[in-house]
């Protein structure tokens, strides 16, 4: 849906009773396709946050279960080559495809390390992190790339015509922020960004420490991977890192969609 106001969110809400203090009921499937204009016209700092929250949090657990679909196919494909089961032609397309979009060539069967490497990139992200950072990048959904754009974490095209020249680009330069389609599309791209960009494998080998010792994913603790995000480097890691804990974003790490 596309809102037309907070107000009308917020209603969206209440017809499906969803709110911060009944998420054990679980979290609908929602899908905004563009924020509202008036967020920053919400005079209550706690009642912005709530629907800010509450907008973006379908979206962000909808993107982890693409994700965690992709890594559970992975999984059972080795498992399954280890057991000495060869993938069918429509389970190697997939596997192809999967590669091909977090940008990984080899063959993960006989190379360990290419194995290591497509398990290390296709992984859920805290829904506690994800959350942070398009807050903090985004003002809480009231930027100018939030509103024109549906760009909630500051991403860059180097395509012109692409994306919004920001107003204070220096001469020379060609980067854009990026355009997106909807919001959800800025989400699942952001991910793919942290799960593939080089700058950051600092958090993809902090997860994949948690996994090997069975220890649950966590915003704060991932949010150390991210000194490369922002030129304020670990200023700017502190600064997720406090949003994280200061708006108990931890509560959303297990949480279940809603069926339909």
């Amino acid at each position: 849906m596309t809102p037309d106001s907070h107000a009308e969110l917020a209603r969206l809400f209440a017809l499906n009773n969803y709110d911060l203090d009944n998420l054990e009921l679980g979290v609908p499937k929602l899908i905004v396709t563009t924020l509202p204009q008036d967020l920053d016209r919400i005079a209550q700092v706690n009642e912005r946050k709530r629907i800010f929250f509450l907008t973006l949090l379908p979206m962000v657990l909808m993107a982890n279960e693409e994700i965690q679909a992709e890594r559970d196919l992975i999984e059972s494909l080795l498992s399954g080559f280890d057991q000495g089961r060869l993938p069918s032609a429509h389970e190697a397309e997939q596997l192809a495809e999967i590669q091909d979009k977090y940008r990984i060539s080899g063959d993960p069967f006989s190379d360990c390390d290419i194995r290591e490497k497509l398990l290390k990139r296709v992984d859920i992200l805290p829904p506690s992190l994800v959350l942070a950072q398009a807050a903090n990048e985004s003002g809480w959904g009231t930027s100018r790339f939030a509103r024109v754009a549906n760009n909630l974490f500051g991403e860059w095209t180097f395509t012109p015509g692409t994306g919004v020249v920001p107003a204070n680009r220096p001469a020379g330069e060609i980067y854009e922020v990026r355009s997106f389609p909807t919001i959800y599309d800025s989400v699942k791209s952001y991910m793919l960004n942290l799960n593939t960009h080089r700058a950051y494998v600092p958090l993809r080998e902090k997860r994949i420490q948690a996994r090997l010792e069975n220890r649950p994913l966590k915003g704060v603790d991932l949010a150390h991977g991210l000194q490369a995000y922002s030129i304020r480097g670990e200023e700017y890691v502190e600064e997720i890192a406090a949003m994280i804990r200061h708006n108990q974003l931890t509560r959303f790490s297990y949480l279940n969609l809603r069926g339909l």
